[in-house]
Order: structure tokens, then C-alpha cells, then sequence
């Protein structure tokens, strides 16, 4: 079945994560992805923007200016062309020119500052979350103006997408309540500062449970499960704001109650009462899952050299026109006569001949 971007074209000069994970998606959804690369290396420009309906690029702001390829001069070329330009900083501002990798901007996105326990230094994420955060940001602006180009009747336009400012738009209402109410947000652990309990607490047994009993029903069927049903009636405990007020106490009473019994014990009991408690698991174990398994979270994808490769699925699952992975990835210019004949509309010989002088 065709996927729900069958017939788009998408130009993508990007490199490294924000970049990659954008053109995949849109791969996955059906759109035909040209990846422009320096022949022999891979990864880095000639225009095909003629015959795209999206260009995506992630050099230092102002890159494309510097080869004559403005956003202004693609437009002419292709006044439909959404081009999609993703940078550290932006390309207005006064740190335009700066370098903009993740690490930085996960730094200076007050992200690093609210992540970690009290008595822990500020820490940075295990993966490179501002690029994916971007990516995802990346997709639903290139979508936004599709939409508005091919249903509303709009033209191509340019987005400027900076790496800093999706990273800074999920952490919630930090700036509202440090300019309205003067409080900067601490680092919490893996505490809530808005419900309670909420952490992950040790078994006998050396595994650890995640736990969130943000409602009162839900703090009762915890209490009921652990077999501390008196703690229901004890006026530390007895709504949410008396269990914030009172978190570190509640904190140490599970983490000893849980703690003396084993992992599978805990879960049972978890799961008899209706317990929001799961296991913490790491990758052999999310690999190991049934249910996981069932939804098929990896897919093995065949390849002509490894016999296949594990890949994530393609998410989210639509019905209509299901996202799908076409392949584990082409040999480096495998599609190049393909995408300049059928794209720029260059002639086989001409093709040809920009391969012997080593162009493309």
C-alpha cells in the first residue's frame, strides 16, 4: 500500500542525527528521499531542488548563501519548494555563526540544569535528544507546509528550524513560573514536583520497579498492594499534597517495603492490585518482551551483504497508509543516475560524463 507521502520528493543535503532522522521518517512514510553525498565519502551538494518538493539542509546558518544556492534563488528555480534549514542557533541572532551541536544546546536549553538528583552535578542526556527532538520538529513543519502549499493553495517557503528552540518548547512551563513566580526548577531525580510517589525503588533482588500513583486511587491500590493499607488513613499520606509535603518519609517507607521482597513477588502483587507499576528494563530486556515482540518494535530488514539488519519499526501504525521500511539502505550511489535523470532531468550521457570527471 502507499505510504502518506507516496509522491513527495525530498532533497536532503543533511548530515549527521537531526538530519537523518528527518529524512527517514520521511522515508517511512512513503516519500522518495534523495540523499545528496560527496562521492566516494558519503554524507556532503549539487541542486536538485527543480524537482523537489522539500529541501532539507543542517550546514552552519548561511552555508547555502556562500554557493549561490539563497533560499531566494531555490525559490525562483522552484517557487513550490518547501526547504527546511536546520541549525544550532537559527540563521538570525546574534550566535548564528556559532557551532550548534547537540551537547551545547542540551546545555544552554536549561534541559542539563533541571536534569539529575539534588546532590548531583547538571547531566546531559545518553543520546542526542535535541537533534531527534528537532528532527520530530522537522517533520511536522515540513507537513504544515505541504499541507498549506497543496490544500490551501499557498507557495513554498522556508523554515528556519533551530536546534535550541524545540529542545527548549518540551521542558514544560519553566520560563511561565521563573517570570511569574520567581522559581527556577531544581534538579528533582526521578521525583515528581507535581504528584507523589513517583520514582523507581530496588527489589531484594537487585531489579528496579518504576512506580507513579499520581491519583488517590491509584496511591490506595499501591498502599493496598504493598500491604500497607493503614497508610491510606495516615494524615502524611492521606492526599497528594500531604505525600509531597511528606516525600522523602514516603519515599524510604516503599523503598523498605518493596525492597524486601523480590522482583517477581513485587510485580505480582503490583499487577493483582492494578498497580501504574512497571519493570525498568534495558535493551535485552525491551529486546526479550513478548508484548514488545508481538508489536514487532524491531524489524529485520533484508540486506544484500549482512542478510539482514535489526531496525526500529516504522511508527506511528496507520491503517490507511501504513509507514513502511524499504530497505536497509542503498550502496552509495547506487540511485544517482536514477535521481539526476529523473529529477534534473539530465540526460544518460551527461550523466555519464559527470561521473568521469568525478562530480557525481
Amino acid at each position: 500500500m502507499p505510504g502518506p507521502l507516496d509522491g513527495v520528493r525530498v532533497l536532503d543535503l543533511t548530515r549527521l542525527v537531526s538530519g537523518g532522522l528527518f529524512g527517514m521518517l520521511l522515508a517511512d512514510a512513503g516519500a522518495e528521499v534523495a540523499k545528496v553525498e560527496a562521492p566516494g565519502r558519503g554524507d556532503t551538494l549539487r541542486a536538485l531542488a527543480a524537482g523537489a518538493d522539500v529541501l532539507a539542509e543542517n550546514f552552519f546558518a548561511g552555508k547555502l548563501e556562500t554557493w549561490g544556492l539563497s533560499p531566494g534563488a531555490l525559490l525562483q528555480v522552484n517557487p513550490r519548494l518547501v526547504i527546511l534549514r536546520i541549525s544550532g542557533w537559527g540563521q538570525a541572532g546574534p550566535y548564528r555563526g556559532r557551532p550548534g551541536f547537540g551537547t551545547m544546546v542540551e546545555g544552554m536549553s536549561g534541559f542539563a540544569a533541571m536534569n539529575g538528583t539534588p546532590d548531583s552535578p547538571p547531566l546531559l542526556p545518553p543520546f542526542p535528544m535535541a537533534d531527534m527532538v528537532a528532527a520530530l520538529y522537522g517533520v511536522s513543519a515540513a507537513m504544515f507546509a505541504l499541507y498549506n502549499r497543496d490544500a490551501r493553495g499557498g507557495a513554498g517557503q522556508v523554515i528556519d528550524l533551530a536546534l535550541h528552540e524545540p529542545l527548549f518548547s518540551i521542558l514544560g512551563p519553566l520560563a511561565a513560573d521563573f517570570l511569574l513566580n520567581g522559581k527556577k526548577r531544581t534538579r528533582t531525580g526521578n521525583r515528581s514536583l507535581t504528584s507523589a510517589p513517583r520514582n523507581l525503588y530496588p527489589t531484594r533482588d537487585g531489579r528496579w520497579v518504576a512506580i507513579s500513583a499520581s491519583t488517590q486511587p491509584m496511591a490506595e491500590r499501591l498502599f493496598r498492594a504493598i500491604g500497607r493499607e493503614d497508610l491510606i488513613a495516615d494524615p502524611r499520606f492521606k492526599d497528594n499534597a500531604a505525600r509531597l509535603a511528606h516525600v522523602e518519609a514516603l519515599d524510604a517507607l516503599l523503598a523498605g517495603e518493596i525492597g524486601a521482597r523480590a522482583f517477581g513477588e513485587n510485580m505480582r502483587r503490583f499487577e493483582a492490585g492494578g498497580v501504574t507499576a512497571s519493570p525498568v528494563y534495558d535493551i535485552e530486556d525491551v529486546l526479550a518482551d513478548p508484548h514488545f515482540r508481538a508489536r514487532e518494535l524491531i524489524r529485520h530488514v533484508p540486506d544484500p551483504d549482512l542478510g539482514s539488519v535489526p531496525m526500529h519499526g516504522a511508527f506511528p501504525r496507520m491503517s490507511g497508509t501504513p509507514l513502511d521500511i524499504r530497505w536497509a539502505g542503498p550502496a552509495l550511489g547506487a540511485h544517482t543516475g536514477e535521481v539526476l535523470e529523473g529529477w534534473a532531468g539530465l540526460s544518460p550521457g551527461r550523466v555519464e560524463e559527470l561521473r568521469r570527471l568525478k562530480v557525481v
